[in-house]
């Protein structure tokens, strides 16, 4: 996957392709996986990197949403659990199965608790995993020391999916590649081509690397953008009216010290009325998330103290040693676009399914719904590109695609001893994975900025120089990027006061 290659792929193309894809996060990625694998010609265009916006800021959860069972949504649910299945046996390399307990209190909660997961298992039908289980007291406390003990009467235990986020996606940039999809980070789409009767054929845009102004024609357009969803549809019609509302969801990251079992914990509910996980995470202990409704997108949010907050003193609630700001090694946001239901401005309240819009010119968009979902998301936006784009009907395989995964050597001297990346692992990600920048290789081909902000400061100049070998950069390439990627990740590092007299850190 040379940028070479692929822009020259792009600028010779002499016939339209099928499938315009806008949007490299997991449905835009899902979309090219899905049109390639039905032998579709597919371009997909990504504004940054892939997966640099809200697809690298999950909970690292393939689950079916137990909080969206007790909102009664069960199709979601049902959906969502037959998804996690088909992952875990599509992607075994990066999708995991995961233990869960919740704690307790009353006898009441072990009934309610352990009647509901019962119900999330059947839900499950032929793609469930073990049985959930309830617990006595001891046996919760063998299987989680870390609680707190009073008043601790026991717990379920049930099971569910975990995974690295972006890794999957790297996956799936190669499995769309592999079966012929063109594919290009760093390419920002400035307009919708039309024809003379209105129809949407192409898209204009920018390769951010060169400067170059091209364009390609296309049969069919996928908006895929996510939280960017409107400002596109607004490309091909000024007037649309904006469907995205955003809610903003915070995760921490602390030692596994707290959390040293390998059973994540899993706390029902909250006092916003989330639930809140503490998953192992690649060494780690990841907590979260938050649910707070914010008015705009960027491709950085950053955490409100007031969530930093929320978060450790939910866990401190249930954790016999509280974490306090000093413990946490990084903290980062993501933005969910959620599609508007009205006036209510509750987010927790929206649904996480997704749908599908058409406009005028036949620009086809894809949003809502979850990253356990992509897959059938994606299956549902080409289902429709084909109609708008005339195209061969083709039906979608990717219930049965192996999901393309490649194997670390295991080689090479590791960076840093609280990291687990070589060089070997710096050197594959430009080669093999696409990835341009220190960021790109410490946020998403590995999980370094997200894991331990202040480690992965410390190995930026180790990989801007590998990157600069590879990519036949100068110094002063270097120099910009450890400077722009030092400054990015100090925004993942939380102040060490109390945080209670700002909104903002």
């Amino acid at each position: 996957m040379e940028r070479d290659t692929i822009t020259a792929t792009i600028r010779d193309k002499n016939t339209p392709w099928d499938v315009i894809v806008i949007g490299g996060g997991a449905t835009g990625v899902g979309c090219a996986v899905d049109a390639a694998t039905r032998g579709y010609s597919v371009l997909l265009l990504e504004q940054h990197d892939f997966g640099k916006g809200t697809s690298s800021r999950s909970t690292k959860l393939v689950h079916g949403g137990v909080r969206y069972l007790r909102q009664g949504d069960i199709p979601l649910v049902r959906e969502a659990l037959r998804e996690r299945g088909i992952l875990l046996r599509n992607a075994p390399n990066v999708v995991k199965e995961q233990a869960f307990i919740v704690p307790c209190y009353s006898r009441w909660q072990k009934l309610f608790y352990g009647i509901g997961l019962k119900a999330y298992g059947i839900l499950s039908g032929k793609y469930a995993l073990p049985r959930s289980r309830i617990v006595s007291r001891a046996e919760a406390l063998q299987i989680s020391p870390t609680f707190v003990s009073k008043g601790l009467v026991g717990g379920v235990v049930y099971f569910d999916g975990r995974f690295d986020d972006t890794r999957l996606l790297v996956d799936l940039v190669k499995t769309a590649a592999s079966h012929g999809a063109c594919l290009l980070n760093y390419a920002i789409v400035t307009g919708i081509t039309k024809d003379r009767s209105g129809r949407a054929t192409g898209v204009s845009f920018i390769d951010v690397e060169t400067g170059e102004k091209m364009t390609a024609r296309s049969r069919s357009v996928v908006n895929a953008t996510g939280v960017f969803t409107d400002p596109v549809r607004k490309m091909s019609d000024p007037s649309a009216v904006p469907l995205i509302k955003f809610a903003q969801g915070v995760h921490l990251v602390i030692d596994r010290r707290f959390l040293p079992a390998e059973t994540a914990i899993m706390i029902p509910k909250t006092s916003d009325g989330r639930v809140l996980f503490c998953i192992p995470w690649q060494g780690y202990t990841l907590v979260g998330t938050t649910d707070t409704p914010i008015d705009s997108a960027t491709l950085e949010p950053k955490a409100l103290a007031s969530e930093i907050d929320f978060l450790l003193e939910t866990a401190a609630k249930y954790l016999t040693s509280a974490p306090g700001r000093a413990d946490v090694r990084s903290v980062f946001a993501g933005v969910r676009p959620l599609i508007s239901s009205g006036s209510d401005d509750r987010t927790s309240s929206i649904s996480r399914s997704h749908d599908i819009f058409i406009d005028a010119a036949g620009l086809v968009t894809i949003t809502g719904g979850k990253w356990t979902t992509y897959r059938r998301m994606a299956e549902d936006a080409i289902d429709n590109a084909a109609k708008v784009g005339g195209l061969d009907v083709q039906p979608s395989v990717t219930e049965s695609v192996t999901i393309d995964h490649e194997e670390r050597s295991g080689n090479g001297r590791q960076l840093h001893q609280e990291i687990d990346l070589t060089e070997d692992d710096v050197i594959r990600s430009v080669r093999s994975e696409m990835a341009r920048t220190v960021e790109d290789v410490l946020a998403r081909r590995s999980r370094a900025l997200f894991l331990n902000a202040t480690a992965a400061i410390e190995i930026a100049p180790l990989v801007a120089e590998i990157l600069a070998l590879e990519l036949q950069k100068d110094d002063d390439w270097v120099k910009r990027q450890i400077d722009e990627f030092s400054t990015l990740a100090r925004d993942y590092l939380i102040p060490l006061g109390d945080g209670l007299d700002s909104d903002a850190d």
